[in-house]
């Protein structure tokens, strides 16, 4: 891929020439705010907060989606660049509401960092808000449009990820809100819930139903762990608050998953807390179920194995194997039935 030089904030940066500003300045360290950009997607230039003073251009361009070119100057902090944005920030303010006290974003909203770094503490135009009622009809997702700062970033991953295009754009100018079609709500969309859009929002205006009230992202700790649902390992993090799972969220930029995941391993975490969870081998006497412990367990399956190969031959005897478990274990475990038991009758639930 061709090399190009141009400089950023006097800066000489060396960069692909497919780069767009924003991608030379992360490279180059220099931060440059964002709203809309989201990694893996393509720029939409929709919050405009990224503009910067480009050498020779009649006007600011949006750091996102503006592409490099040979030798070009790249200025991020001048006295323009600074005052657009603030603009652009007083703006999306105008019709936001300033409930950062109890909003569950609060800690990890974008909108309050940006704003908080440019000494904005509210809106200077007053003038007609929305005022939604908030949708807690989905058992996941909770949907504040009020909130809402058209960054398009959940519609693209939408779109572009998960291929589902669940959610779009509905009216015009000031009455712009996304939502399915006919307003049928999530559950009469397309939508597999796979919670990508929530991850990808940058404000409240999509939150996890079940994290409500269970902490903020400060009290939280992070543990990053390997999905158990299937066999394909996707990395995710849980958030915890006292010993308890508040939420989950995928691993950005770790494979294989790339921070996505399914509806399971995001949201089908509950069942760590039933209470009829088995917490150990159960062995039947009579009618009756009792706890062993594993090495009881394992030698009666062992018997009772030996006993079925003696008298009906080792075809008696089926494996399926679980897709919670690694390649490894499931190998070994064909391995098992094959070799030592002497049958190939092995199935993965996968399958099915």
């Amino acid at each position: 891929m061709k090399q190009i030089k141009l400089s950023i904030d006097d800066r000489e940066v060396a960069v692909p020439d497919s780069f767009t500003v924003l991608q030379a300045a992360t490279q180059a360290e220099v931060k440059i705010p964002t709203l809309c950009h989201f990694w893996g997607l393509t720029p939409s230039s929709a919050c405009r907060i990224c503009v910067v003073e480009v050498e020779g251009a009649r006007t600011l361009v949006a750091a996102c989606s503006f592409p490099v070119s040979a030798n070009m100057k790249v200025k991020t902090q001048t006295e323009r660049v600074v005052k657009a944005r603030r603009l652009v920030m007083d703006l999306i303010l105008s019709d936001h509401p300033l409930d950062c006290m109890t909003c569950e974003k609060a800690g990890g909203c974008k909108l309050e960092e940006l704003a908080y770094e440019m000494g904005i503490t509210g809106p200077s135009f007053k003038g007609e808000q929305h005022h939604y009622p908030v949708d807690f009809s989905n058992p996941f997702i909770v949907r504040d449009y009020n909130k809402c700062i058209l960054c398009e970033r959940c519609t693209r991953v939408c779109d572009e990820i998960q291929g589902i295009t669940a959610i779009e754009y509905a009216h015009r100018g000031f009455n712009t809100q996304v939502t399915v079609p006919f307003h049928r709500g999530l559950q009469g969309s397309d939508c597999v819930f796979c919670g990508e859009c929530v991850q990808s929002c940058p404000v409240g205006a999509l939150t996890e139903k079940k994290a409500m009230g269970m902490g903020r992202i400060w009290e939280t700790r992070r543990v990053r762990t390997t999905c158990p649902y299937c066999g394909v390992g996707c990395q995710m993090w849980l958030h915890v608050k006292d010993g308890r799972i508040t939420k989950v969220t995928g691993v950005e930029h770790a494979a294989p998953n790339d921070g996505r995941l399914c509806v399971k391993g995001r949201f089908g975490y509950d069942f760590i807390y039933s209470q009829d969870r088995l917490k150990a081998p159960l062995v039947r006497e009579g009618d009756r179920f009792r706890e062993a412990s594993w090495d009881e367990a394992l030698d009666l399956v062992a018997v009772k194995f030996k006993e079925i190969i003696a008298e009906h031959g080792p075809e008696a005897i089926g494996g399926v194997s679980c897709s919670r478990s690694i390649n490894e274990d499931s190998y070994q475990m064909q391995k098992l039935f094959r070799s030592v038991i002497g049958t190939n009758n092995i199935d993965n639930c996968a399958r099915t």
